[in-house]
């Protein structure tokens, strides 16, 4: 039998480590691919700087307590913007979304009714107010 002669090679790039050794026939190219894997380390370790600094500083950002007020403004907040009257945080722009902002409304309403008795006289007359304000935005917008 002969043997076949091979017309290509197979190289793994893949990176496992940063101190691995390169092989004799990775010699051959290592200028160019030794940039490369250093070019795309250095972006990974930028991008996992960045998301590291992003972190520290979200968790340095003080958060509202957590309580049913809180909730519920955060409700009113997504029916306004679904509304059209609020920019959207993600994307700057007022857009509306007639059906999602009836849906915000529709839930508020349902814990209106689920909650009924089991909160203060504050937290009643809130939800009642900002129930009673969003349906009249909505219709407005209907129009």
């Amino acid at each position: 039998m002969e043997e076949e002669k091979k017309d290509f090679v197979i190289r793994d790039r893949r990176i496992f480590s940063q101190e691995k050794e390169e092989t004799k026939a990775d010699k051959k190219d290592a200028p160019d691919s030794k940039k490369e894997a250093e070019g795309e380390a250095q972006k990974s370790r930028a991008e996992a700087d960045d998301s590291v600094k992003a972190a520290q500083e979200a968790a340095q950002t003080r958060l509202p307590e957590i309580n049913f007020p809180t909730f519920i403004f955060s409700l009113n907040a997504s029916a306004l913007v679904q509304l059209g009257l609020m920019e959207d945080p993600g994307t700057g722009k007022k857009e509306k979304n007639l059906p999602l902002a009836k849906q915000t409304i529709d839930m508020l309403s349902m814990l209106q009714e689920k909650t009924a008795g089991n909160l203060t006289k504050d937290e009643e007359e809130m939800l009642k107010q900002i129930l009673y304000d969003l349906r009249i935005r909505y219709v407005k917008e209907k129009k």
